[in-house]
């Protein structure tokens, strides 16, 4: 029976302060370390604190931007919306590399914790293995052996119940293990998380790179064409308008020609087929016969697509997946829809982005719903920086070329006045 108490003493010692009282837990929280992760969470909230500031910073610039873009056409407020323009991307990219410097430690203090959880588990598991074996000895000893070795009935059942309190503790052992794998589980699925947000980040951080440098390009191109004087710039505007106009007209002349088209290919109108081109949107010109139009603008046959208040460098985005179906990356000058991408989408229906400044894609690559496709820009006869956004019916989109007022050709893209389709019947409610 002396053999039997010393093993189940042994086996106690090893198993037992795993579950030690509440106070004595207490007690030895006293002299735990410090947390390893304080010091990384007061970066963290540091960090944030960073972050928000940055984010105060750029509202601060979109309004000052947004105030400068709604004021008369100058060549002063034209190189103040790019010098604007430029210092809010610039402000985005600190944003965004910031953010990344986050999620970096986020990632680390997440894996900590995962290889710290793994060590727990391996200790939990050695621990257990250990304690059956030594229960399993204990119960090979049998009964009347212990009784006739000198123990009495009383001791022999006060060992039983002892024996059947350690087989609940190690039931609960394992209970705590399966509670581990579970949290490793949880932290892994973080983890993971964390890293895609990272690589969307890199990717914005890119795009945003990009911009910067186009808005840049913008400015000196603007400069060199006006030699920094007003009236270069007015006459520039003017000659814009003048071209605009023809166009319009020309276009709608086009259209009518083509007839009318096939409608039964395009998808019913409804709200969130398509997604918004541009991160922060604002509509500065609808489709159809507005007003605007109805005064003389566009020819007073009314506007084929919305336009979208977006500076130059700004990343415009593929409403829906779908492939390239055609590009224009040499632009004439003030000619046209500009430099722009046009996307043939899965479900009847093709998007046009027009007057970029710089295109992304190349003509015949799939792009996914929100894959970069360009920068926004003024290019063609846009009178400032936008996105004109145009939705047609796939099957009734053709092409034809255009002769410009200086007598150079583009090709464009041109569809029955009814393939035209309000982009708002399909995008988001705002």
């Amino acid at each position: 029976m002396r053999c039997s108490l010393f093993v189940f003493a042994l086996l106690l010692a090893l198993v037992v302060p795993a579950f030690l009282p509440a106070q004595a837990l207490a007690d030895e929280a006293t002299t735990t370390p410090p947390d390893p992760n304080a010091e990384v969470q007061a970066q963290l909230d540091a960090t944030n604190a960073q972050i928000q500031k940055l984010k105060e910073e750029i509202a601060a610039l979109q309004k000052d931007l947004t105030s400068t873009t709604a004021q008369k056409q100058t060549l002063q407020n034209a190189i103040k919306a790019l010098d604007l323009q430029i210092q809010k991307l610039q402000k985005s990219v600190t944003l965004t590399s910031t953010q990344i410097s986050q999620k970096d430690k986020e990632i680390g203090t997440i894996s900590g914790d995962i290889r710290t959880t793994e060590q727990k588990i391996s200790d939990a598991q050695t621990g257990i293995a250990v304690s059956l074996r030594r229960l399993e000895q204990a119960d090979r000893e049998e009964p009347a052996v212990a009784l006739f070795s000198g123990g009495t009935l009383s001791s022999f059942f006060d060992e039983a119940v002892s024996l059947g309190s350690l087989r609940n503790e190690l039931q609960n052992r394992v209970e705590d293990l399966g509670a581990l794998r579970s949290n490793l589980q949880t932290s892994k699925q973080t983890a993971e998380q964390k890293r895609q947000e990272l690589a969307k980040l890199k990717t914005n951080l890119t795009q945003q790179k990009q911009g910067v440098t186009v808005a840049k390009a913008g400015q000196t191109t603007l400069l060199n064409e006006t030699k920094n004087k007003e009236s270069s710039y007015q006459a520039l505007i003017a000659q814009k308008k003048a071209e605009e106009s023809a166009f319009e007209a020309e276009l709608v002349r086009l259209a009518a020609g083509l007839g009318s088209a096939d409608t039964s290919s395009a998808p019913s109108a409804a709200k969130g087929i398509l997604s918004w081109p541009l991160d922060s949107v604002t509509i500065t010109q609808h489709f159809g016969n507005t007003s605007f139009a109805q005064s003389g603008a566009y020819s007073g046959n009314g506007h084929n697509g919305i336009d979208f208040r977006a500076a130059i460098g700004t990343p415009v985005h593929a409403a829906l997946a779908g492939v390239v179906q055609e590009i224009n990356q040499g632009a004439v000058k003030n000619c046209q829809y500009g430099k722009w991408v046009l996307v043939k989408h899965d479900n009847g229906l093709t998007s046009l982005y027009a007057h970029l400044s710089n295109i992304a894609v190349a003509k015949w690559q799939r792009v996914g719903t929100g894959e970069l496709v360009g920068y926004a820009g003024d290019t063609g006869y846009a009178t400032g920086p936008h996105l004109h956004f145009t939705l047609y019916i796939s099957s009734a989109v053709t092409f034809k070329q255009y002769t410009c007022n200086s007598g150079r050709t583009s090709y464009i893209p041109i569809a029955p006045l009814n393939a035209y389709l309000n982009p708002l019947s399909y995008l988001p409610v705002r």
